[in-house]
């Protein structure tokens, strides 16, 4: 029996800026959660590592180019994607200061939000964030 299973790959950047921490988002430009806010990341090609795909996501829905990123873990709750059965392996990094974004790709939009403002994320994007801030010992 062949299984259907979906892997992605979310990224969780932080960024500082004035003593303030700010999180790399983007509006999603398609279903499911059309328009709403979530971390950028997408499925993972058949041949590449999931940190080489993570690091593709998020150049080509943020433009942001980063080479070192670390695996904060995988979220595997059945129904976490509308989609059909998906697992998600996320990573996170910590920038010194906020580098410049633009939505492409999947993304509507990209943008640096306060960490003091983010709310309802689509998908489980808010456990994942949560779990990078504790791998980064981020107390904000």
């Amino acid at each position: 029996m062949k299984q259907e299973i979906a892997i992605t790959v979310d990224a969780v950047i932080f960024a500082e800026e004035n003593n303030e921490l700010f999180l790399l988002m983007i509006k999603r430009k398609n279903e499911p959660f059309k328009n709403e806010w979530a971390l950028p990341g997408g499925f993972l090609e058949k041949d590449e590592l999931l940190k080489t795909g993570c690091l593709r996501e998020l150049k080509e829905e943020t433009g942001l180019a980063l080479t070192e990123i670390q695996q904060v873990g995988i979220y595997d709750k059945i129904d976490r994607d509308p989609r059909g059965r998906t697992l998600s392996v996320a990573f996170t990094a910590k920038l010194q200061q906020k580098k410049e974004v633009k939505g492409n790709d999947d993304a509507e939009e990209a943008e640096w939000v306060s960490l003091k403002e983010i709310k309802k994320t689509a998908f489980d994007h808010n456990l994942i964030i949560s779990d990078a801030k504790k791998k980064l010992q981020i107390t904000a």
